[in-house]
């Protein structure tokens, strides 16, 4: 796939930031004690998000300002294949809102964010194949 240095260039941004957010998920998961699994949830998500929208960007498709993956995975074309359990993937929005605000939302468990963070693996193990490899090289 040949595209544009500079589409090239922010796909490579997405990609980092959605890194660094799987890296801030996994790190905080070692945690033993008084672990925050609401922050562990919310990295997660924000590192599925973030490849779904690198794999946009790839695509010079532009999105809304939104986290609902219900919107996002609708803008993927029909070309690429995405072997996602969008059951699954979908339950990542609520954490965009219960694991950052206060409010009377069921609490975290450690199950919960393990799951979220497997999420997030296959997500980006489903679409990093998909994206320019010229994104994953500083060429």
């Amino acid at each position: 796939m040949s595209a544009p240095p500079e589409l090239i260039h922010v796909v490579r941004q997405w990609i980092y930031k959605a890194d660094n957010d799987l890296l801030t998920a996994e790190h905080i998961l070692t945690l033993r004690e008084n672990c925050p699994f609401e922050a562990v949830c919310f990295h997660a998500q924000q590192c599925a998000e973030k490849y779904l929208k690198a794999l946009l960007v790839s695509r010079s498709i532009n999105f809304p300002k939104t986290h609902d993956f219900r919107i996002l995975i609708r803008l993927v074309p029909a070309d690429i294949k995405l072997v996602l359990d969008q059951e699954r993937l979908f339950s990542l929005n609520r954490y965009v809102i219960d694991s950052r605000y206060p409010g009377d939302y069921e609490a975290f468990a450690r199950e919960e964010a393990e799951q979220a963070v497997e999420i997030a693996r296959k997500v980006k193990a489903e679409i990093q194949p998909k994206l320019p490899a010229k994104a994953f090289t500083n060429t």
